[in-house]
């Protein structure tokens, strides 16, 4: 089927991609899935990664991705994220410090009651997921 689709990746703060495309990859809670014009509708949860999408020239773009939902319908894909940021946008040295700091509180997270471990590990999911994302020599 021909044709492009329209993309919309929301957050709570802003809108951060509203165009066409020709494909959309995304993280999803129980694996990656693409979508081209036309699929069939439907509502799922999203993973801490990376979407991927081809814009309308055929340029492949990445945005990070914090969670969230993505719903799918025929001519349109809406991702609601808890947090998104673009390829271009993405800190580098911010995320390897959180990283860092991340790594060492999962460590602790065995030895002392206060931390909590499952957040530790969401955190170093999203450096890792950032520094992925920055690392990679495609179109931003």
């Amino acid at each position: 089927m021909a044709g492009n689709i329209m993309l919309e990746v929301v957050t709570p703060d802003k809108s951060l991609v509203s165009e066409e495309a020709q494909i959309v990859v995304a993280p999803g809670e129980y694996g990656e899935f693409g979508v081209l014009i036309g699929h069939t509708s439907f509502l799922t949860t999203l993973k801490i990664g990376m979407l991927r999408f081809k814009d309308s020239g055929g340029g492949e773009r990445l945005v990070f991705v914090n969670g969230g939902f993505a719903e799918v319908l025929p001519n349109k894909v809406t991702i609601l994220a808890e947090s998104a940021e673009r390829r271009k946008d993405i800190d580098v040295e911010r995320a390897k410090v959180a990283l860092k700091r991340a790594e060492e509180r999962l460590a602790e997270a065995g030895r002392k009651e206060n931390i909590d471990a499952r957040r530790a590990q969401a955190a170093v999911q999203r450096a890792i997921a950032r520094l992925k994302i920055a690392g990679t020599r495609r179109a931003a």
